[in-house]
């Protein structure tokens, strides 16, 4: 048996070969490689680094050969955008489970250890995985957790968007491959990727969501929400610009916002564009807008055709919906 002495110095090769294998070049997130609308600057900067620490966290997790050295390394990011580089790190490990299934586990032991506070993160970039490899979403999903397993869809539905976004944003494509519940979470991360895709620019995004069928409107919405809250990109002006364009939609807007505001909260990571979307959009500081997902969890149970994870959201989007009226 080889000892661990002799293991060690192996790692870094290993690191290197799959990095050469499976890695990414950094213009993948540019703006000009995908040909995104970039009318702001300064939206196109911080949407643009959001996509690099994306790419710096799954490069990391391709690299790194146990846990431990990987969270140190996600570590080293700065606090606020933290959880991008862990959601680009969930899609690396998912991805080598797949790939290396002999020694799979490493997505779910991580999940589980280190990348506890970003949880929502890690089953978001787990769907990253799922739309590189074309797996099947379904499958997928009873292996996951069954209320956040549905984020895996939502990041599966913003990568389609993000990378295929003549095909799913601008032809409005329905995914062929999901059904039922699962075609209204892959809207929930069209719209986040709506929002990078039209660099933030709140005219056209409203103009692209309201060019989807009524039927899609409210999930693209939501996730319009959440990218705006959690990715930024928006001064107060913009986010009150966008709240009027949602019109009946603001409470799904709202939902959005309350998630990223929760997804923080856990982590640990406040940002100030966080706070001001949430008291423009929910009308409550973000601390108050992370409670009301707490609070919708009591008791939380599905029914019929909805999952538990659709109640957890109508029932934020009903108390938002009040919180708005009154203000």
């Amino acid at each position: 048996m080889q000892s661990s002495e002799h293991a060690t110095p192996r790692a870094p090769f290993v690191g290197r070969l799959r990095q050469r294998l499976f890695g990414l070049p950094p213009e993948e997130a540019s703006f000009a490689r995908r040909g995104f609308l970039a009318a702001d600057p300064r939206a196109r900067r911080r949407l643009e680094s959001v996509g690099g620490l994306f790419l710096r966290g799954y490069h990391a997790a391709l690299e790194e050969t146990s846990a431990a050295s990987l969270a140190r390394r996600l570590s080293q990011t700065e606090d606020e955008p933290r959880g991008f580089a862990f959601e680009g790190a969930a899609m690396g490990l998912a991805l080598l489970d797949a790939l290396t299934p002999w020694g799979g586990g490493r997505w779910r032991d991580f999940t589980q250890s280190f990348g506890a506070p970003h949880v929502y993160m890690m089953h978001v970039g787990y769907g990253w995985a799922l739309a590189r490899l074309r797996r099947r979403v379904e499958s997928s999903l009873a292996r996951l957790d069954p209320l956040l397993g549905w984020l895996a869809v939502d990041g599966y539905g913003f990568h389609e968007g993000y990378f295929k976004w003549r095909r799913y944003v601008e032809r409005r494509e329905s995914p062929g491959r999901l059904g039922g519940y699962a075609r209204r979470a892959f809207d929930q991360g069209l719209g986040r990727s709506v929002w990078f895709v039209r660099g933030a620019h709140v005219g056209e995004v409203a103009r692209t969501v309201d060019s989807f069928e009524p039927s899609r409107r409210a999930d693209l919405w939501s996730g319009v929400g959440l990218a705006c809250a959690y990715a930024g990109g928006a001064d107060r002006a913009d986010l009150g610009r966008l709240s009027e364009a949602a019109g009946g939609f603001r409470p799904q807007l709202a939902q959005g916002a309350a998630f990223a505001a929760k997804t923080r909260e856990r982590a640990g990571n406040p940002a100030a564009h966080t706070e001001t979307a949430c008291a423009v959009i929910c009308r409550l500081a973000a601390r108050e807008a992370a409670e009301v997902t707490d609070l919708a969890l009591r008791d939380l149970r599905g029914g019929g055709d909805l999952p538990s994870f659709e109640v957890w959201r109508r029932r934020i989007q009903n108390h938002l919906a009040r919180e708005v009226a009154a203000a």
